[in-house]
């Protein structure tokens, strides 16, 4: 009876754990949502600010930049994804990135819904536990109280 007991709370447990490492993933994949729409943010500014002759500097890698001058501020390169870029008006462009942060926020409220999900299934497993840990100790007292009794019946 007791071994059962103990068995059941290490499989909720590991299912809590399992539960907490899933919350954590999906969670760093919303951060990693809000840094691109920061870096979406950044980029918008610039274009709105920068003009054509202003001086930028623009990263090469590995914290690496050089100095450069921008030829032309009405045309703005902006990936598409998959690999695909294409050279756009100033105002399209930012309008493209608006675009792809709304997109970013659906992924956002998703990944959210999701979270919300995993934390209720959580909340529900640890008050399986509690209950379970009130059996187990109730189930302990009443042997205990048995053993008593047997010791004093002697």
């Amino acid at each position: 009876m007791m071994g059962g007991g103990q068995q059941q709370m290490q499989q909720l447990s590991q299912e809590l754990q399992a539960l907490d490492e899933e919350i954590n993933e999906v969670e760093g994949e919303i951060q990693d949502l809000q840094n691109e729409k920061s870096e979406i943010d950044e980029a918008v500014e610039a274009i709105e600010t920068l003009e054509t002759g202003s001086t930028v500097q623009v990263p090469l890698g590995g914290g690496a930049y050089l100095r450069a001058d921008v030829q032309n501020i009405d045309e703005v390169i902006v990936s598409l994804g998959g690999g695909y870029a294409a050279e756009q008006e100033q105002g399209d462009a930012i309008e493209s990135l608006h675009r792809r942060q709304d997109h970013l926020d659906e992924q956002i409220a998703e990944l959210r819904g999701e979270v919300e999900g995993l934390e209720e299934e959580s909340q529900e497993l640890e008050q399986q536990a509690q209950q379970m840990q009130q059996q187990m100790q109730q189930q302990q007292m009443q042997q205990m109280q048995q053993m008593q009794e047997e010791g004093d019946d002697e």
